[in-house]
């Protein structure tokens, strides 16, 4: 029996997972609109001095 896809291959294991500081609304396709914004909110807000807990987001391409 033949499978009737197979996944494309990953060729960077990191890219699955990225921290939120690293993504922003550039990368909306791959983390969704929450992750990216939340990118988006630690990089504007950490340039001013707020304090803003850091976390990860889970890309697309790990489905």
């Amino acid at each position: 029996m033949e499978p009737l896809a197979t996944p494309p291959p990953t060729t960077d294991a990191a890219a699955l997972v990225l921290p939120l500081e690293a993504v922003g609304l550039a990368d909306l396709a791959d983390v969704g609109g929450k992750n990216a914004s939340l990118g988006e909110l630690i990089q504007q807000l950490s340039q001013e001095g707020v304090n803003v807990p850091g976390g990860f987001a889970v890309t697309a391409a790990a489905y």
